[in-house]
């Protein structure tokens, strides 16, 4: 078919991949930082756009027909009537909003109204939230806001020499806390609620569609979300789970519906295939083995691992609860980490070092049982994350989780979800790709691991650690807290 390229511009950085059209062979690749603060809360998008040139440059791009851009989630772009940012764009990691979400839980009566409406209940991350305190906090800023875009948003536009048109797909649009996955349409009335006045909004466009062509022939396709690129690069599906390992920890499924949820736990994500993915988040995942690291006063993770190997499954009977920074699933947000079954014989570092991955995983292993109570199939389990390459993690979780671990080999999947969404909407202007069905790419090289004979110890150190988080935080997950 030919070279088409995909975009990832994330929180720090641009990647680009340059792939062949028909199998996704990676044929060149480049990366630039962005010129902008390590944490920064906000910044001039302009410099996505320094970091986009600095990564292609060397005649990169050179015979791509088509290029898809995946971007971080949750920054706001707030644009006046002449498309010119009223204020820096704000970024996913900004905190300040986490007043204005409550007053919008309020403002629309409640956790379970913002779940009907939209399929999520407002965060401090979201656009929504971040509108709500530009109108509180910036007024007059807030005031000359004329449309609102997402970071992937305004880089397609920008590709595309600024358009009358703007436009963003399913996946970004289900992040924004104003477009309902459900119903495959926006809110107007909460942008409204939230900024207090209407603003335009991009057109969201399917799965395969193309955002437009730039004057020198190159196809922009819709583009989407890093989460939802990510799916797409790692080519999961329906039965497929991917639980990242971070600080804090998230696990999403493909699903063939939205979720509504009350609680608040699950956020009803759209995919950048026609489908969905709900999405749990937890507050604490690997912040917990580091501060088992330091309090062991080992070095290195590594060592961690191998200290907690030294343990057998239920670790002499030690449980940590590893809500260290509160916790979102379940919903405990003013919760300590607790450390129980202590005993003259459980008191070694390896029972710690044990206990500190087993609550982790365990934690992840509620969170993927909210979306299994709900009805999502999980046949296997995509654990992404440098913690995923720990011995412990991979000897651990097969058991814990349930179900078949897959442990892709690191790569470039956002930017990888976006060209294979570049190849699709190439392909399907020119008649010779499905709309419905993206590109038949080679799946990601992996390593797999099963539970085996492990799958009855993995249910009885669950059962041990849903014991003592039931008695320390009872009826946690009643749908009524």
């Amino acid at each position: 078919m030919g070279i088409v390229a995909g975009l990832d511009s994330s929180s720090a950085f641009t990647h680009i991949v340059v792939c062949d059209a028909d199998t996704g062979a990676v044929l060149r690749q480049g990366f630039a930082a962005h010129p902008v603060e390590a944490k920064a809360t906000e910044v001039d998008p302009q410099a996505w756009l320094l970091s986009l040139g600095e990564a292609a440059s060397g005649g990169l791009l050179e015979g791509v027909e088509a290029i898809g851009v995946s971007a971080q989630q949750h920054g706001l772009v707030p644009l006046d009537h002449q498309g010119s940012p009223v204020h820096p764009a704000l970024l996913g990691n900004d905190k300040r909003a986490q007043a204005a979400a409550a007053d919008l839980i309020d403002g629309l009566g409640g956790r379970q109204a913002w779940a009907e409406a939209v399929g999520s209940v407002p965060q401090a991350a979201q656009p929504v939230a971040k509108l709500r305190w530009m109108a509180r906090s910036e007024p007059e800023a807030a005031r000359r806001v004329a449309t609102v875009l997402q970071p992937h948003d305004w880089l397609v536009w920008q590709l595309l020499g600024r358009p009358s048109r703007r436009t963003t797909d399913r996946g970004a649009a289900s992040g924004t806390g104003y477009w309902s996955a459900h119903t495959g349409t926006y809110r107007p009335d909460l942008v409204e609620l939230a900024l207090g006045h209407q603003a335009a909004l991009p057109e969201v466009l399917g799965p395969s569609d193309a955002a437009g062509t730039t004057p020198e022939g190159l196809l922009i396709s819709a583009g989407t979300g890093e989460t939802m690129a990510a799916a797409l690069g790692l080519g999961v599906g329906p039965g497929d789970a991917v639980v990242s390992l971070g600080a804090s920890g998230s696990v999403m499924a493909v699903h063939r519906e939205a979720l509504s949820d009350p609680t608040g736990m699950i956020t009803s994500f759209a995919d950048a295939t026609g489908q969905h993915l709900p999405v749990v988040h937890t507050s604490n995942a690997v912040r917990a083995l580091r501060g088992s690291a330091e309090m062991l006063g080992v070095e290195d993770l590594d060592e961690l691992s191998a200290l907690a190997l030294k343990s057998t499954p239920g670790a002499s009977g030690l449980v940590l609860l590893p809500y260290l920074e509160g916790e979102r699933t379940p919903r405990l947000p003013h919760a300590a980490g607790t450390l129980c079954g202590l005993r003259r014989e459980s008191m070694k570092p390896e029972h710690l070092a044990r206990a500190a991955f087993e609550g982790m995983l365990c934690s992840l292993a509620d969170a993927l049982d909210v979306l299994r109570g709900r009805g999502v199939e999980v046949r296997r389990v995509f654990l992404l994350g440098a913690a995923a390459a720990l011995h412990a993690v991979q000897t651990i979780a097969p058991a814990l989780l349930g179900t078949q671990v897959v442990v892709p080999q690191p790569a470039e999947y956002a930017a990888l979800g976006a060209a294979r969404q570049a190849a699709w909407a190439l392909g399907v202007s020119r008649g010779t790709a499905d709309p419905l069905v993206p590109p038949a790419w080679q799946g990601a090289a992996a390593q797999v691991l099963e539970p085996g004979e492990e799958l009855a110890v993995g249910k009885a150190v669950r059962q041990q650690y849903a014991a003592t988080r039931d008695q320390i935080h009872p009826g946690a997950f009643d749908p009524a807290n």
